[in-house]
């Protein structure tokens, strides 16, 4: 049994600033599933939206962070990150971070403007911002004597009390972690876990997620008994590069905030017919816009234009993106680019506070995998990377602040009783099978018939992986299928408990916005409801 103070599952930008934060004081495991590097933080294109210029303000802020969640942030929450906007990203500068300055700015920092953001309030390292943070990061971490990177490992479970039989209060005691290279399953004990696992992009047939986004905190959270929120709301990205060749490449937020423009086929802009912010509408509507252009004229895709804005201009402010998409044939200088919206991010999740405690003692979730609060029924562009930060240091704090607690011995992992599996196909063919009647049933526009098709085939894929995976040792592709089909379970489960279409969730059997603003929470063995949305409380309040 490995002891450690800190377990962190996952190393985007949440798990590695957690890391840091604790490392002079405390030894830390960072387990991630493939390299360091390898998340949807490094994945960022557009920056971290902070207030940092004088005509701007924290009420400004607040307030488009409100209009994009469709009434469902919780304000203490919206204010706890967006007053901490400033200070986050002063700690990335001293840490390094190469963000793109220009002369005549506060700070000397380039800010841009992005759908659903009434000011240029952006920061970022040209359009690959999620990398520049990371890559600095990274770098730290590797050298801390205090930090133990475990690459290529994969978490099954988390160990509580209630899974060792043990009674009295329940809590977390570490987690059952896979060793991919070698095979063989660990016992990784800790007085505080961490997850720090990302969004489940990957339940999708189209995402703009990488591979690792499988939802593996969020089941496994669920799984020893954590409180879940607002799972349904799936925040689909209007803009993802469609070619066939072009796996889950986004085309940033910033291209529509820096004057790009929508258009059909034949060269008609359509925004302006769905929304009078157009292009800068949030992404929930815009993504809703080109779905219906897409259904009305049975098109493949739409295309997003910045050609006018000139080649400097564009080659200057989008390096990555020119790059890439010229791999394909496309210059964006002279084409426009064609785009398709695709599944992004994960705005529901494990239910945490302020401090950012789950709803088990001993467990902590910070960014995508948590509900915070923060995002409501719609994340505002570039919240994200600052909600990591925010609730990174919120975090550290909170658990620097304990005392010393004995951990009790663990057991080792049992595979006494299984054996390898004899055919993987099956766990391919489900895999596929889940993706594709996920983006059918459960997209952009959904319906309760939909809906309920979608819950009664993963009932039986369930029965199916609940068999595999007692009968047959863990793998990576397992364990992932397991993690997707539990939080595709919780999507359906907490889309069919909302009898109103709000914010990223849009059904037509229930097309009208309720008056009162309520949070679907879910807790294991209860059944689905909602919830008051307390606004002086953290989330947690409102979970028995």
């Amino acid at each position: 049994m490995a002891d450690y103070d800190v377990l962190i599952i996952g190393s985007g930008l949440a798990g590695l600033s957690a890391a840091l934060r604790l490392a002079p004081t405390r030894r830390v495991a960072l387990v991630t599933k493939q390299e360091l590097l390898d998340g949807a933080s490094a994945w960022a294109q557009g920056g971290i939206a902070a207030v940092l210029d004088s005509t701007d303000s924290v009420e400004s802020h607040v307030r488009d962070t409100h209009v994009a969640g469709a009434g469902l942030c919780h304000d203490d929450a919206v204010r706890f990150v967006v007053e901490r906007g400033r200070q986050s990203v002063e700690w990335l500068m001293a840490q390094g971070v190469p963000f793109t300055r220009e002369d005549g700015t506060q700070d000397g920092l380039h800010l841009t403007q992005e759908g659903g953001h009434s000011h240029r309030r952006i920061v970022h390292a040209a359009d690959a911002t999620g990398r520049a943070v990371q890559k600095t990061l990274v770098g730290q971490v590797k050298s801390h004597p205090n930090i133990e990177v475990l690459q290529h490992h994969i978490a099954i479970d988390l160990i509580t009390n209630r899974k060792l039989g043990r009674g009295g209060e329940d809590r977390v005691w570490g987690a059952y972690v896979l060793d991919k290279d070698a095979g063989r399953v660990k016992t990784i004990a800790a007085r505080q876990t961490i997850l720090a696992t990302g969004g489940a992009g990957k339940v999708y047939l189209y995402t703009t997620n990488p591979d690792t986004a499988t939802g593996d905190g969020v089941a496994m959270g669920w799984r020893a008994g954590c409180a879940v929120a607002n799972m349904e709301f799936i925040q689909f990205h209007p803009t993802c590069l469609y070619h066939p060749h072009a796996k889950s490449f986004l085309i940033s937020e910033a291209v529509r905030g820096e004057g790009g423009i929508l258009r059909l086929p034949d060269g008609e802009r359509f925004m302006p017919r769905h929304d009078p912010r157009a292009e800068l509408a949030p992404r929930d509507i815009v993504a809703r816009a080109i779905d219906f252009e897409l259904k009305r004229l049975g098109l493949d895709c739409v295309y997003l234009d910045i050609t006018h804005k000139g080649p400097e201009f564009i080659r200057h402010h989008f390096p990555t993106i020119y790059e890439r998409c010229l791999e394909f044939g496309i210059d964006i200088t002279k084409d426009p680019i064609p785009v398709v919206p695709a599944a992004h991010y994960t705005c529901g999740g494990l239910v945490a506070d302020l401090h950012g405690c789950a709803t088990l003692p001993g467990l902590y979730a910070l960014g995508e995998v948590a509900s915070s609060g923060l995002h409501g029924a719609n994340r505002l562009a570039s919240n994200s990377l600052l909600e990591c930060l925010v609730f990174a240091e919120a975090a550290t704090r909170h658990i620097l602040g304990q005392g010393p607690s004995p951990v009790p011995k663990l057991p080792d992992w049992d595979e006494s009783r299984v054996t390898d599996a004899d055919e993987e196909v099956i766990i391919a063919h489900t895999w596929e099978e889940l993706r594709r009647f996920m983006w059918n049933y459960v997209g952009i526009v959904r319906t309760t018939k939909r809906l309920e098709r979608a819950r009664h085939r993963i009932q039986l894929l369930q029965e199916e992986i609940d068999e595999f995976y007692s009968s047959f040792r863990v793998s990576n592709d397992l364990l992932e299928l397991r993690n997707l089909v539990t939080t595709a379970e919780l999507i359906v489960r907490s889309a069919l408990a909302r009898k109103e279409s709000r914010g990223l969730h849009f059904s037509r059997d229930f097309p009208e916005t309720l008056p009162e603003a309520r949070d679907t929470v879910i807790i294991p063995g209860v059944a689905a409801a909602a919830r008051p949305t307390v606004r002086d409380t953290p989330l947690a309040a409102i979970a028995p």
